[in-house]
């Protein structure tokens, strides 16, 4: 299984001006935005250990799953939630032709922890001998921030402040960040034998 991001959120897009009133910086100077890049750069990394934490994309962009076989013949978890669309499903075989699957043999199950692909027959198409399946498909909460749970936002911004003061190190997630994501945590209690 490979997963990648297809398409990324913009530095424009990210609560830049929310995470410096958060830290109380000082405002009204000649170089307010002078340390914006520095912000960002904090910020993104609080959005990825939420987003590693929980599961979950916190803003809508796109992602592609390879995967040489499905996980079940007529199913398929994704491994990122919220999914909002699946834009295609192509099975490639060993001489790498593409072949876009009609979407009419599979739908999208939408889920809070583990959104999935499913046949609308028996059985997801074969994936080629020697060859690959890729999905690509949308997650996120929405493309812009305020669509981000507040619990999920506070998080990051929290995180996000103490990586700026640099108390964090490698400790390991603070508690009030680990209580605000637990419910979006993933639920497991099968143990993996069963969708």
């Amino acid at each position: 299984m490979n997963l990648i991001e297809t398409s990324a959120v913009l530095d424009g897009d990210l609560p830049v001006a929310e995470f410096r009133a958060h830290l109380r910086l000082g405002t009204g100077f000649a170089d307010d935005t002078s340390g914006d890049a520095l912000l960002v750069r904090y910020l993104r990394a609080a959005i990825a250990a939420i987003e590693a934490r929980t599961g979950k994309a916190l803003m809508s962009r796109g992602f592609r799953l390879t995967l040489d076989r499905w996980r079940w013949a007529d199913a398929q978890a994704l491994p990122v939630a919220p999914v909002t669309a699946v834009s295609a499903v192509t099975l490639i075989d060993a001489a790498g032709d593409e072949t876009v699957v009609d979407p009419a043999r599979w739908r999208l199950v939408v889920d809070r922890h583990r959104p999935q692909i499913l046949a609308t027959g028996a059985v997801l198409p074969q994936v080629p001998t020697n060859g690959a399946v890729t999905v690509d498909f949308t997650a996120g909460f929405g493309a812009v921030w305020d669509a981000v749970p507040d619990d999920l936002r506070e998080a990051v911004l929290l995180l996000a402040a103490q990586y700026y003061e640099g108390r964090t190190g490698g400790a390991p997630m603070p508690g009030t960040v680990a209580a605000l994501t637990a419910r979006w945590m993933p639920v497991r209690v099968t143990a993996g034998g069963h969708r």
